[in-house]
């Protein structure tokens, strides 16, 4: 992923390029994380700050092999917040509200980051500074909407599963699947993406949709 934003230019821009995206990838991987464990603090369970998650310090949350992935595939992963749901004072909104802070945050990231965007690209004289900084924007917004869009999907161990197990019974045929194949549906998702761009499409006109907001509310 990394490498198709490098293409074409110097040793300087891609350097910057590659500073940019690591930084909007921490932006993202570290606030989902956060908020999931912050949420799960606030519902009663002290289980994410016994574990050292209740930080906005990225080792507490980087897993290497999902940074990787994230840098060269555009689709990674942190390491998971423990949480216990058992400690929750209600643990039908308990696990409704950590199964969304994550996704909501990185949308509102999104959503903001694209602010700064649409302003720097019409009011920045070019620069090298503007450069990085619309780099910056840019991969923050896309990164957080890819987040978002990806935790969304119904599918163990994603957070749309988690959502909606929260509505079901315990013994049901559709945890029982996902917790069995999730990872091996995940998978060929990711694959499918790859081949046909589902969730790009998807992702693309969120992305779009942002931007238009913003450039309509500041006249550009």
């Amino acid at each position: 992923m990394i490498l198709y934003f490098m293409q074409g230019l110097s040793v300087g821009e891609a350097l910057l390029v590659l500073l940019a995206y690591l930084i909007a990838m921490v932006i993202a991987l570290v606030s989902h994380e956060y908020m999931h464990a912050y949420t799960a603090y606030k519902m009663g369970d002290n289980t994410p700050k016994a574990y050292g998650r209740l930080t906005l310090n990225p080792l507490a949350h980087f897993d290497i092999l999902g940074l990787l992935c994230f840098l060269f595939l555009g689709i990674g992963w942190a390491k998971p917040v423990p949480i216990n749901t058992l400690n929750f004072r209600n643990h039908k909104k308990g696990t409704i509200l950590v199964s969304l802070s994550g996704i909501l945050t990185n949308i509102v990231l999104g959503f903001v980051f694209a602010a700064f965007l649409v302003l720097v690209t019409a009011f920045m004289p070019e620069s090298t500074f503007s450069f990085f900084l619309i780099k910056l924007f840019s991969f923050c917004v896309m990164l957080n909407v890819v987040f978002a869009v990806f935790n969304i999907l119904p599918i163990y161990p994603l957070d749309g599963f988690n959502f909606v197990n929260a509505f079901l019974r315990y013994d049901n045929k559709y945890v029982d699947f996902n917790m069995r194949y999730g990872t091996i549906i995940l998978l060929v998702v990711i694959l499918v993406n790859y081949l046909t761009g589902f969730l790009s499409f998807i992702i693309d006109y969120i992305q779009l949709g942002f931007t238009m907001f913003w450039a309509l509310i500041f006249g550009v």
